[in-house]
């Protein structure tokens, strides 16, 4: 399509301003419609933001992707896929050992419960459950297959050598507290009553904690029960 007046003064606006939304863009370049500026733009290319509900635009010459195919611009973030939903499907596609949904949510900085469902319910993803949480995986069975194996091998090596963050130390010991009456403290047991309150801490993390509070069996109370 032939480069118009109009394209040339929005290529202008956004080598000045980065990033925009709709209204302001609609003030900036005058009497015309939002039609006729989408129509621009997309003769221009343009990506969606996928942060902030996609309301900010700008050009597909603009970005500086990182290795991860993401851009940010004053905490605005843009995607090479173009939407949120494709970000996601590419991440856990091609990631080597599938990814979680917390994975996604700090890397992406927005919240994925949504596309993630609808990937699996349209079979563009799988999700299998390991250790009380679920990792979403590529929907071709070998591909998926050698994902999973591979979770399974950095899990592994994670419950031998990863240190669990605070939030999961404090939650651990917290539900052991609460679960004193019970005569063994059992990490799978454990992690399992923490994922029913919405908490995501695998079996290893939790065997961290206990090892290193030496929780891996109740103690017994050194205080006599009262006869009262």
């Amino acid at each position: 399509m032939a480069e118009t007046i109009t394209t040339r003064q929005i290529a202008a606006l956004f080598r000045k301003t980065l990033v925009m939304q709709m209204p302001d863009l609609e003030q900036r370049v005058g009497a015309r419609s939002r039609r006729s500026l989408f129509r621009d733009l997309d003769a221009l290319g343009y990506l969606s933001s996928y942060t902030h509900t996609g309301r900010y635009y700008t050009l597909r010459s603009i970005p500086d992707f990182d290795d991860d195919g993401l851009w940010r611009y004053q905490g605005i973030g843009f995607s090479r896929d173009g939407t949120l939903k494709a970000t996601v499907l590419r991440f856990a596609d091609t990631a080597d050992a599938g990814r979680t949904q917390h994975e996604l949510q700090l890397r992406l900085g927005v919240r994925v419960h949504n596309p993630l469902l609808d990937l699996v319910k349209g079979k563009k993803l799988v999700r299998e459950a390991i250790a009380y949480e679920y990792v979403y995986v590529a929907a071709e069975r070998a591909r998926a297959k050698v994902q999973l194996d591979h979770r399974q091998v950095l899990m592994a090596a994670g419950a031998a050598h990863a240190r669990p963050t605070v939030a999961i130390e404090v939650e651990v010991l917290l539900e052991v507290i609460h679960g004193a009456r019970l005569k063994a403290v059992d990490a799978a047991r454990v992690a399992e009553r923490l994922a029913v309150r919405g908490v995501h801490a695998n079996s290893g993390e939790v065997a961290a904690v206990l090892e290193c509070h030496g929780l891996k069996k109740t103690q017994p109370s050194r205080w006599p029960r009262s006869k009262r």
